[in-house]
């Protein structure tokens, strides 16, 4: 996976803008930063791809971050009015296998205005002018961002480029529209203005992210505790999280049930272990697998590295694989313990730290692989001569990503990571959420439980009005892909069976179609909209808006459709 990371603010002036989306949603205004040549004005001949109609590279990449404004204005209340100043730079670290994407924050911020819900308190610059009903900085920009250039340049990344379509089908590719959205995300409010090196308050005052956080070891919020306190909590992994009220509902509609690894035998190591989850092969089992586990023996250099055909394939077959990371690729290790007949794959760390996640793709692999810290490694491997026993799957009574008491888990990583400790949620959430700090093949442009965090700092003042943000915990309704180009599909959930009526506006309120009015039975559901009107012509481009009723709910939401 690659790293994306945040950026603190910076001094800025404004200059152009993008298209407005509709009434009553945020407009965002685009000031481009680059020079003649580069980036937004790169005249490259590139082909269109994925909804994108753009004929240069340039083009490409504003049309980009116009469909990103877009997607974030249809979420965003009222109008507001948010100036973002983007460029593309070569940005560092970057390498073959791993590097920098992005960086964005807020450029400014504010307390103490009229109109600040909580007094004594930071807000975003973006979120302050919102919630004052007036530009707060009208000689400066809201958000800062940076994007690497180097990913489509050969220097960085090896073969991998970024994917300008719409669609999600970047496959190898890196998709710059998630990547987009979530520094947007950031640069919304997503990100705390704590000095994490030392636990200090910028100007010693919380702002409105570190007030929504908790440390469930200390048992206290951020805003409780001193500047000691936060900066141990910063790296207090897997008991960093989330507080406010909304995000707690919104966990349910979107997280899965959590994964486990559990040493069952011998007792001197037994328990559940902190553990990464890999981008291919199986998901966790359910019902969970249980095997012993057998160290991997390839023969060569670091036996047990599997970077060669594991030689003591026999032992193996039926059995966990134990692997040691480094050296060759997460996927080529798999396919190795596969090749032999183990039935699952536990890679150990070979640095200090959390477990890693793994990226990579080969649709071949049919066995779940995680991995684990480098103390359980070494403590599993002091204990294989009596014999180990292992568990692998589901834990159907959590979260993935939340604690025991459903608060979604904040990425708090030791050694503190720089960029990106505390302003992402944590890489264990799954499915993957926009606001982790690395990118995810399995991300559709939803705000996911973004939207919600955003109602704990205040972005939403009457959230019974939006309908993306229930103020109960009903089952998720959504669209996806969302934006979309050929078709989306509006998934929701019902209680109970009986007749369902499902509509398409636009966003006067017209009547764009309506796709079906008939009888369905309980449970998830999914329905195509194909994007076209009732007389079967293309809706134009733009925000539409979709309702399902039935005789004891109704869900809506907003869908984009680009050409």
């Amino acid at each position: 996976m690659l790293r994306r990371t945040v950026l603190c603010w910076v001094a800025a002036t404004i200059a152009a803008l993008h298209p407005a989306p509709p009434a009553k949603a945020a407009t965002f205004l685009l000031v481009n930063l680059d020079g003649p040549g580069e980036g937004f004005n790169d005249t490259a001949a590139a082909t269109p791809v994925g909804g994108n109609t753009g004929t240069t590279l340039g083009q490409q990449r504003l049309n980009v971050f116009r469909a990103a404004g877009t997607i974030w204005g249809t979420y965003l209340p009222d109008n507001v009015t948010i100036v973002v100043e983007a460029r593309f730079d070569p940005l560092t670290p970057c390498d073959a296998s791993s590097g920098v994407l992005g960086s964005a924050g807020a450029i400014s911020v504010a307390s103490d205005f009229t109109g600040a819900p909580v007094a004594n308190t930071w807000y975003p610059i973006a979120l302050a002018n919102k919630l004052a009903g007036t530009d707060l900085a009208p000689s400066s920009a809201d958000i800062t961002a940076r994007f690497n250039s180097s990913v489509d340049n050969g220097t960085c990344l090896g073969p991998t480029n970024w994917y300008y379509g719409y669609d999600h089908e970047e496959g190898s590719h890196i998709d710059l529209l998630d990547v987009v959205l979530h520094e947007l995300g950031h640069g919304l409010g997503f990100q705390t203005f704590t000095n994490l090196g030392t636990g200090a308050f910028l100007n010693n005052r919380a702002d409105i992210y570190a007030r929504n956080l908790f440390d469930v070891t200390q048992g206290q919020s951020w805003d409780q505790m001193n500047n000691q306190k936060r900066k141990n909590s910063a790296v207090n992994t897997g008991n960093l999280v989330w507080d406010g009220a909304y995000v707690l509902v919104g966990a349910p509609l979107f997280l899965g049930p959590a994964s486990l690894v559990r040493i069952d035998s011998p007792p001197a190591i037994a328990g559940e272990k902190e553990h990464g989850t890999a981008e291919f092969g199986a998901p966790p089992p359910d019902p969970s697998l249980q095997a012993q586990v057998i160290l991997a023996d390839d023969g060569v250099g670091t036996t047990s590295d599997a970077c060669e055909p594991i030689v003591n394939g026999a032992q193996i077959a039926g059995k966990i694989a134990m692997i040691d990371r480094g050296t060759c690729t997460f996927v080529q290790k798999a396919q190795a313990a596969q090749a032999v007949g183990a039935v699952a794959v536990i890679i150990g760390n070979n640095v200090a730290g959390p477990p890693q996640g793994m990226a990579g793709s080969d649709p071949s692999i049919t066995i779940p692989v995680v991995s684990i810290t480098q103390d359980d490694a070494t403590a599993i491997k002091g204990q294989l001569a009596v014999g180990v026993t292992a568990t692998i799957g589901v834990d159907p009574a959590h979260l993935a990503g939340a604690d025991a008491q459903g608060r979604v888990k904040l990425y708090a990583p030791s050694p503190l990571e720089s960029g990106s400790s505390v302003s992402h949620f944590d890489i264990t959430a799954t499915p993957n959420l926009l606001m982790e700090p690395f990118i995810n093949t399995d991300l559709t442009s939803s705000s996911d439980l973004t939207q919600y965090a955003f109602t704990d700092i205040g972005w939403y003042a009457d959230v019974s009005a939006v309908a993306a943000i229930p103020v109960a915990a009903p089952p998720r309704a959504f669209s996806a892909p969302n934006p979309f180009s050929a078709a989306t599909s509006i998934r929701f959930h019902l209680a109970q069976s009986g007749p369902v009526t499902l509509e398409v506006f636009d966003t006067r309120g017209g009547l764009v179609k309506r796709l079906q009015s008939a009888w369905r039975p309980a449970g998830f559901q999914s329905l195509e909209w194909d994007g076209t009107d009732a007389t079967g012509r293309r809706a134009p481009t733009g925000v539409y808006f979709w309702r399902v009723r039935s005789e004891s709910q109704t869900r809506s939401g907003r869908v984009t459709r680009l050409e």
